[in-house]
C-alpha cells in the first residue's frame, strides 16, 4: 500500500478502503490476490486493528473481497467489474456535473478540451 498520508477529512478506515479500491482499479490488486493481513497493515501504518478490520469488512460487504477461512481476505473475481461500474456512476453523478459547470464558466470549447488531452 506504500506511502499513505492520512487526512483529517474522512475516517481512516474509509481512507484505507479507498486506497484498496484504487489499487484494484489500477490493477495493483487483481482478482485472486490476497490483501495484506489486518495485523500487518495495522503494524505498518500504526493503526488500530479494528480500523483495518472495519475497512476490510466494508470491502467484503460490497463483494469486492472475500474471506477464506484461515487464509485471509482475497480480491473477488467480479471486483473490477463492480468497481468500474460503481466508480463510473459516482463520477457521472457526483464529479462530472461540477467539471461541466467549471468548463462552462471558463467558456472552454470541446475542441480546446480535446487539444489539451494530448498535451498531458
Amino acid at each position: 500500500m506504500s506511502d499513505i498520508q492520512w487526512s483529517d477529512g474522512a475516517p481512516i478506515y474509509r481512507q484505507l478502503k479507498e486506497r484498496v479500491i484504487a489499487m484494484m482499479l489500477d490493477g495493483i490488486l487483481k482478482p485472486g490476490d490476497a490483501l495484506p493481513s489486518v495485523r500487518q497493515v495495522a503494524a505498518e501504518y500504526q493503526l488500530n486493528p479494528i480500523t483495518v478490520s472495519r475497512a476490510y469488512q466494508e470491502l467484503a460487504d460490497e463483494g469486492l473481497v472475500e474471506k477464506r477461512r484461515g487464509l485471509g481476505m482475497f480480491v473477488t473475481e467480479e471486483a473490477s467489474r463492480k468497481l468500474r461500474s460503481s466508480e463510473r456512476e459516482r463520477f457521472l453523478t457526483e464529479e462530472w456535473p461540477a467539471v461541466v459547470e467549471r468548463i462552462q464558466r471558463l467558456g472552454l470549447s470541446a475542441q480546446e478540451l480535446l487539444e489539451s488531452v494530448g498535451k498531458n
